[in-house]
């Protein structure tokens, strides 16, 4: 499993997480697109502005192993703002590659593109 070394391990001040410490031995935990709420708490929305940005900053448009990103996190944006880079895609491997769909990010969340 591939370490994002200078990624934010959370969103600072709170206890949303961004990056695990170890891989699990069953195998990764499978990276579904999660439904966002319009109703959803205004800190839920927070970290997922956050974690996006730490993506946008890290990674920019270039493709990213999934590595020690946070299934859970990433499951919030996967589909739409975060994408598949590969095909076939396998939602199960710390390997899989994906990116930021910018335009779909901006749309999304303007206040951090601003």
């Amino acid at each position: 499993m591939i370490k994002h070394r200078g990624f934010p391990g959370r969103l600072p001040g709170t206890d949303f997480q961004f990056t695990i410490r170890r891989a699990n031995p069953k195998g990764a935990t499978p990276l579904v697109a999660r439904e966002r709420f319009p109703d959803r708490r205004a800190a839920d929305r927070r970290a997922d502005a956050g974690f996006l940005l730490a993506l946008c900053q890290q990674f920019g448009e270039e493709p990213f192993a999934r590595g020690n990103l946070d299934a859970g996190r990433l499951s919030w944006l996967f589909g739409r703002e975060v994408v598949a880079a590969e095909d076939p895609f396998d939602p199960e491997d710390y390997d899989a590659l994906l990116r930021v769909d910018f335009a779909r990010a901006a749309a999304s969340f303007p206040e951090i593109f601003e």
